[in-house]
């Protein structure tokens, strides 16, 4: 199990590279459903299998793996935007801070104390690396959907690191994070479209430029 679960933990770190890289704003959603995917089942491989386990399991991947995949998707056919090709910060840098900050992570996972019981010494750097390449794609993207995108990492690393706390967690606690994801995801959408009808675009830099 441990070879199973460190696969899906450096294909985490993997994924959120990726993101990166990609101008395709389907892409980018793709990506973050495969990863929503695999995080899902971290609980049942770092635990002994039980109801709270499937629960998070079954919830995990309908709310992030499909309805809210589902729900940007339909976004990207409503405003017409297929690719953010003018970002704040341009792809090759984009990568190269992400590897900074993969390497930054590693770095102060190593002297940060690990839970008791852990199972993986790579769960801590794993969920670091992935928040922090999260709130790069929401600063390095002028797209108001890839700024979306860029929460959802965030939040999964944020679950990433609420692993290996499971059989701590109150399960209506985790149910509830899933649903707050939900809804805030939700109320996104109707701000990008609002956005789009009232300015015929997404890029938020522009909102920069509004005055009374």
């Amino acid at each position: 199990m441990s070879f199973v679960t460190d696969s899906i933990l450096i294909g985490t770190i993997l994924l959120s590279v990726f993101m990166l890289s990609t101008a395709r704003l389907g892409m980018t959603v793709r990506t973050f459903a495969v990863q929503s995917f695999l995080l899902a089942f971290l609980p049942s491989l770092l635990h002994e299998p039980g109801f709270h386990q499937v629960l998070i399991l079954v919830g995990a991947i309908l709310i992030k793996s499909y309805l809210i995949p589902r729900f940007l998707f339909r976004a990207i056919r409503e405003v017409s935007i297929r690719r953010d090709v003018q970002p704040v910060i341009g792809f090759g840098t984009s990568l190269l801070i992400g590897a900074l900050l993969v390497a930054l992570a590693f770095a102060v996972s190593a002297n940060l104390p690990l839970p008791v019981g852990i199972a993986s010494p790579l769960l801590l750097p794993a969920s670091l690396s992935t928040f922090l390449l999260g709130f790069l794609l929401i600063v390095s993207r002028a797209k108001a959907l890839h700024q979306v995108v860029g929460y959802l990492v965030v939040e999964n690393g944020i679950f990433l690191f609420g692993v290996s706390l499971v059989q701590e967690m109150p399960l209506l606690v985790e149910m509830g994070i899933l649903l707050d994801v939900f809804v805030a995801v939700f109320v996104m959408g109707i701000v990008i479209f609002r956005i789009n009808r009232e300015f015929d675009h997404m890029d938020t830099a522009n909102l920069t430029m509004l005055k009374d």
